[in-house]
């Protein structure tokens, strides 16, 4: 399990595992793996949503001034993706990822961790996404209730359904 090591600044974490070294870092969306996963995750996305209830930001939508987006990386493997979008009050994380290979191996946790403290960082007293429900979206709902989220109204102009699956996370100490 990757555990962490060190924040070096707003943007880069790094953490250490049985001497391997996963560094978290902004990206800018122009490295070929990272798009490649963020297409994977876009068509998984689209594949496993009901018609209409697929909220998956392609990659010209991460490129808003409000998101910023992370990589993780060990060496030239990319292990993990997640952007963290800013909203009035509350950041909300998008398009959190895992790549395939490094699935079960504590990359998307690392990379939550890493939206976590960085929600905190920029003062948000609250973190919120948006989910699919059952098959593919289960293991990211059991690390997010692992987290602490709990299930929340739908927010930022949602709308609800039977599929779609609101949680929220309180960043405030006590």
């Amino acid at each position: 399990m990757w555990m962490a090591a060190s924040m070096f600044w707003a943007c880069h974490s790094s953490t250490i595992y049985d001497r391997r070294v996963m560094i978290i870092r902004s990206t800018d969306l122009s490295e070929p793996e990272v798009i490649a996963l963020l297409e994977l995750h876009h068509g998984e996305m689209e594949q496993f949503s009901p018609p209409g209830t697929c909220h998956v930001l392609d990659l010209s939508g991460l490129k808003a001034p409000e998101i910023e987006v992370f990589a993780a990386w060990e060496g030239e493997a990319l292990l993990s993706i997640g952007a963290l979008k800013q909203h009035e009050g509350f950041g909300e994380i998008k398009s959190m990822r895992a790549h395939p290979d490094a699935r079960g191996k504590g990359a998307g946790k690392a990379m939550l961790e890493h939206l976590i403290i960085r929600a905190q960082e920029l003062g948000f007293p609250q973190i919120k996404l948006e989910t699919g429900d059952g098959g593919v979206f289960e293991a990211a709902v059991g690390l997010y209730k692992n987290f602490g989220f709990v299930p929340c109204e739908a927010f930022a102009g949602y709308t609800p359904s039977d599929f779609n699956k609101f949680y929220a996370l309180s960043l405030r100490a006590g």
